[in-house]
């Protein structure tokens, strides 16, 4: 308990100097439901064109029984948009995904660099979760490949060793979840109801590392 105390210490200061926020959560307040993969599925422009995403993300019935075989992990919270402190709508272009490019790194590395932290500190359990599509490449294998979607495309990842599925993307309820920390997040608004097009610029981001 002594080296869990310890270790939690020290990814709680790596986080924060990172501009994160942290918080340790009982596994069991992790909720993981199968309402959530239909988001990804109809709806997000994202599925099936990045690995950490479905179809290629574990499926809300492997998630829940993984999360299941750990006790404790640790929340992160990321407040605002890298590089844009203030925004409208009508600052948002047509592809908007790499608008939040400095956004989507900040959440997945620090996911990562917390997560590899404590695996070479000895929770060799360690794993993380991450947020939005991966954008560590322009573009994605899964996006450039055409035809079939394959579980066997991953292989060409390019950055296999830093891609962890999103917590959506696996059937993590964020906001249910978040909730049980304390933390109350909301939906943004869009203009004129379109997609992606969102009113302002206060947006909270969650990644999780599971510990053990």
């Amino acid at each position: 308990m002594k080296h869990l105390t310890s270790e939690l210490t020290k990814l709680m200061n790596i986080s924060s100097l990172k501009g994160v926020k942290t918080c340790i959560i009982p596994a069991s307040d992790i909720i993981v439901s199968n309402w959530v993969r239909f988001k990804c599925r109809f709806g997000c422009k994202g599925y099936a064109k990045h690995f950490g995403c479905p179809p290629y993300a574990p499926s809300p019935e492997e998630t829940r029984a993984m999360v299941k075989e750990y006790e404790i992990g640790l929340l992160l919270r990321f407040d605002g948009v890298p590089g844009h402190p203030s925004f409208g709508p009508d600052d948002i272009p047509e592809d908007f995904h790499h608008f939040y490019r400095d956004l989507i790194i900040w959440v997945n590395s620090t996911v990562h660099l917390i997560e590899k932290t404590a695996f070479y500190d000895g929770f060799y359990k360690a794993f993380g979760f991450g947020g939005y599509p991966c954008i560590f490449c322009e573009e994605c294998v899964a996006e450039e490949s055409e035809g079939i979607v394959d579980e066997s495309l991953r292989r060409k990842c390019r950055y296999m060793d830093m891609v962890r599925p999103s917590m959506e993307a696996s059937g993590m309820d964020v906001f249910a979840t978040a909730k049980n920390v304390g933390w109350e997040l909301s939906t943004i608004p869009c203009k004129d109801l379109e997609y992606g097009k969102v009113i302002h610029g206060d947006i909270v981001s969650i990644g999780l590392v599971l510990l053990e």
